[in-house]
């Protein structure tokens, strides 16, 4: 048996606003435990099996945890870096577009909560999608994925990879 993912985590200088703002731009239940220390975020759910039917997996959950304290951690009042990380590469999180949702309405209500675009309109062969990106206002990358489906046709203002 392989180790598994189980959860990723985001840091933020204001746990409480992230978790307002990932619950407005994808939909997700915002769960503070507690209320501005850590939220977890759940998007409810499960996989889907390929006949489009429910599998078993429950989708993974994203946590939002203060920068200034990271918990869990054994020392109560944490230890340094206390800052958020503001330069180089970063993880970025990969979000699945749902079917009943667009890049353009999640782009929309991220621009408009503060998050800037990085990119639009990308076609990525490799992985058969389509992938748009942008920073969250605490500077964590956000790469969504669209599915391109069989024999994409793919826009012609989409740029290709």
């Amino acid at each position: 048996m392989t180790n598994t993912l189980i959860f990723v985590d985001l840091a933020s200088d204001d746990p409480a606003a992230a978790g307002a703002f990932y619950a407005e731009v994808f939909g997700w239940e915002n769960d503070a435990r507690p209320e501005g220390i850590y939220h977890r975020m759940v998007p409810g759910g499960f996989f889907k099996n390929k006949d489009g039917s429910d599998s078993q997996i429950g989708n993974l959950h994203l946590g939002i945890f203060d920068a200034g304290n990271a918990r869990p951690h054994p020392e109560p009042a944490g230890v340094e870096p206390r800052t958020l990380s503001t330069t180089g590469r970063k993880p970025r999180i990969w979000v699945l577009i749902s079917d009943d949702d667009s890049a353009d309405r999640i782009l929309a209500t991220a621009q408009t909560l503060g998050a800037t675009i990085l990119w639009r309109n990308h076609y990525w062969k490799e992985f058969n999608g389509y992938n748009h990106a942008f920073v969250d206002p605490w500077g964590n990358e956000i790469v969504l994925w669209g599915k391109a489906g069989e024999n994409p046709q793919i826009p012609a203002d989409f740029t290709r990879e």
